[in-house]
């Protein structure tokens, strides 16, 4: 992709076909020279990899004569393979020999990106016509020289400078949205993300690796070393895109057998990558098979997903297939190749590269939008909770409290607290006599009429029937007969006067067991208010805490003249009248105090 937009460093001359090279192992007693004058002894048909591991001689075909300056220096390209020891002889056209030795520790100088071994041509007073490579150690996993070109070496160079701006543009793709993403996670919290970055991680490395940026880098690195974490961080990024693709697409793409797949996959990449990255040169070759069928497998695996994506019609379906797309077919082509299907080409290598970089840009378009819709998803969700926990907390008739919430709520709280029970006098009269549902619309106006009173931090609950609790801070708790006035003065159906009466008590609430004594003592001063007349209140004896200086008890602060019933100071019924219409009862009993 990038290769079409950024043009690389333009050549001379159309570059030629790879030469062609031919093979046979190294015996005892041979020589470059005697090599060279019995090409016939070479194998030029069969797949160099076919002889396995060992050391061989490779012979190039006549090398062509390139345009341009004679003077100018050349260079034999090759890729990159895993290989102890390369030594090449160049034969001259005056029949002179000379030679190049580099081992898999010192091939740092030679090392070009993409992965290219460039070996510069001895200068000579004639042409170079021919080239001979002694390999030792050669693993021969996919041949022992690969893509070997003759070319200027200041062509070499002017490619060099242009991969490496690419290269440049994917690293700090890669690099950028890792960062991005590492930044939004704390925010959003969503586990694809560090997923993600993992699998950036690994992307990059598997960039610095197959490309020889490392190698340039760290030039005291073994080239076989190089290639060994290779291998690691693109079992990596394999490793991490199973994990991905569950996290990328929604739970029930997984469902069942997929589910499984997943699991199998993941054993069967991680198996043969790990005893590949421990084990090394030793059953190189058919521990890199294992790593092939581990890849195949993978792409079968992520076919499947595909599919089970479209079949459950996930919403994210279009964006990991457009993402994923390229790296997934060019991922057939390498594995094509390693299994011996096809034939190798430069592209397969490089253009898998590219294409990660690609996918990196094109999936941080999809990774966002699966972010906006988990974070949508998200926000709906809280929504809904807080929604349904109102609900769950607020008595659906008059929109205050229920008890459950009053109780998360007012246990706690530091300081004292004041706890006023209100109950509506004669509440079971207005209902038989004017029906429910006017008697919820006398309920509906009670709670109102609470709401207008209090003042703020009060905390206020429908605890039964037409029993009301309000908690407060006891040097903010509001005055009893301002509260009755209020109660009184309020509009209800059918022109009612309603009262109520008023249970106080003081004390801690630091856990339940201060609740319920707290109720209880509350609730018996309810029962003293409603034995005493209703339409009052009174207030239990104080629990545990002393009023602070010059503030007498709430029990002596009230304006009204007070009675004591039942232990409980309790203040005098209002003259208003006839008494309270349908409220203005006579005094209850102790069986019927409500």
């Amino acid at each position: 992709m990038f290769i079409a937009l950024l043009p690389l460093a333009p050549a001379r001359a159309e570059k030629p076909d790879a030469l062609q090279t031919c093979i046979r192992p190294i015996e005892p007693g041979d020589t470059a020279h005697a090599l060279f004058m019995d090409p016939q002894a070479f194998d030029c048909r069969g797949d160099q990899s076919r002889y396995g591991t060992g050391d061989f001689w490779v012979l190039s075909a006549p090398l062509p004569i390139l345009p341009g300056d004679p003077r100018e220096r050349l260079a034999i390209t090759f890729a990159s393979t895993w290989q102890d020891a390369t030594t090449l002889h160049i034969l001259y056209a005056d029949g002179s020999i000379r030679d190049v030795a580099f081992t898999s520790g010192t091939t740092a100088p030679y090392l070009l990106l993409g992965a290219t071994i460039a070996v510069p041509l001895p200068r000579e007073a004639t042409r170079p016509v021919r080239i001979l490579w002694e390999a030792h150690g050669a693993a021969n996993m996919r041949g022992v020289v690969r893509g070997a070109h003759l070319v200027h070496y200041a062509d070499a160079l002017a490619v060099e400078s242009s991969l490496s701006l690419v290269y440049g543009i994917i690293m700090g793709l890669v690099i950028g949205l890792g960062i991005y993403n590492l930044a939004l996670w704390p925010a959003l919290r969503q586990p694809l993300q560090p997923v993600y970055c993992m699998l950036l991680f690994f992307i990059t490395g598997y960039a610095l690796c197959s490309s020889g940026l490392i190698g340039q880098w760290l030039p005291w690195l073994d080239n076989n070393e190089r290639h060994r974490w290779n291998a690691i961080m693109l079992g990596g990024v394999a490793l991490t895109l199973v994990i991905f693709a569950r996290h990328f697409f929604e739970r029930k793409v997984f469902d069942g057998w997929l589910d499984r797949w997943a699991i199998v996959t993941f054993v069967l990449i991680a198996i043969p990558n790990a005893a590949f990255a421990l084990l090394a040169p030793r059953w190189i070759r058919p521990l890199d098979t294992g790593v092939v069928v581990g890849f195949l497998v993978l792409l079968v695996f992520l076919v499947a997903v595909l599919v089970s994506a479209w079949r459950r019609r996930s919403n994210f379906l279009w964006a990991f297939a457009i993402a994923w797309g390229t790296p997934i077919i060019l991922a057939m082509f390498r594995v094509l190749h390693a299994l011996h299907l096809i034939e190798w080409r430069p592209w397969i290598d490089q253009s898998t590269l590219l294409s990660m970089g690609a996918e990196a840009l094109i999936a941080s378009l999809g990774v966002a939008y699966r972010i906006y819709l988990l974070s949508r998803e998200r926000d709906q969700a809280r929504a809904h909770e807080r929604a349904a926990r109102r609900l769950a907390d607020t008595d659906p008739l008059t929109g205050l409290f229920n008890r459950r919430a009053l109780l998360d709520q007012a246990v706690g709280r530091s300081g004292p607290q004041t706890l006023i029970l209100a109950d509506i006098d004669h509440f079971k009269r207005i209902n038989d006599t004017l029906g429910h549902d006017e008697g919820d619309e006398v309920l509906r106006g009670f709670a109102q009429a609470l709401i207008d009173t209090l003042p703020p931090g009060t905390l206020a609950a429908r605890i039964g029937g037409e029993e009301f609790a309000l908690v407060a801070d006891a040097d903010h708790a509001p005055e009893p007969d301002a509260l009755l006035e209020r109660l009184r003065a309020a509009t209800y159906p059918a022109g009612l006067k309603v009262t109520a009466s008023l249970g106080l008590c003081t004390g801690p609430l630091r856990d339940d067991a201060d609740w319920r004594t707290l109720y209880r003592e509350a609730d018996q001063a309810l029962f003293a208010a409603k034995k005493g007349g209703r339409d009052r209140a009174c207030h239990a004896p104080g629990r545990d805490i002393a009023p602070p200086a010059g503030i007498p008890p709430l029990s002596a602060t009230a304006p009204w003249r007070k009675t004591a019933i039942g232990g409980a100071a309790c203040g005098q019924k209002a003259d208003h009248g006839r008494g309270g219409g349908l409220g203005a009862g006579r005094a209850g009993t102790a069986s019927s105090h409500r």
